[in-house]
């Protein structure tokens, strides 16, 4: 579901990327100056929310994220990905489906292999892995807002 999520997202952006420059020009400056700020405060706030996260239970059972913060993560991690859709603007409707689908099925496979990998390190960090996806959260976050600032 996760993996799914998130290749699904980042399949998506782009395109929905494409449509606004195709459709809706004038809203893209507007959308453009906001994109990084809206990513560094989603990213922040799962990040930290990650970190902050609490084994109530103490017995080592592993959370379920909800459909809600799951897309919320989603949309958060791949709101990046949207600015591609910008730039591949000359792209006719099939190659700009074509390279989101290539951007969704490799985002798909590194996720399933990230969670796999999780899995076979589950505990063995000696620091809860939550604590280091909200680091990484955040870090993406941060990334993404100074990369697209300098734009």
């Amino acid at each position: 579901m996760i993996a799914g999520t998130f290749g699904l997202f980042q399949f998506l952006m782009p395109f929905i990327g494409w449509v606004f420059v195709h459709e809706l020009v004038s809203f893209i400056n507007v959308l453009t100056k906001f994109t990084p700020w809206i990513s560094l405060f989603l990213l922040l706030y799962l990040g930290i929310n990650m970190i902050r996260e609490k084994d109530e239970e103490g017995d080592g059972t592993v959370k379920r994220i909800g459909s809600r913060e799951l897309i919320v993560q989603g949309i958060a991690t791949s709101i990046d990905a949207l600015s591609v859709g910008f730039t591949i603007s000359g792209y006719n409707v099939y190659m700009a489906l074509v390279s989101g689908l290539i951007i969704g099925v490799t985002t798909f496979v590194l996720c399933m292999l990230a969670l796999n990998a999780g899995h076979l390190i589950k505990g063995k960090l000696g620091v809860k892995e939550t604590t280091i996806g909200g680091i990484i959260l955040i870090i993406i976050g941060i990334k993404v807002f100074l990369d697209g600032v300098v734009l």
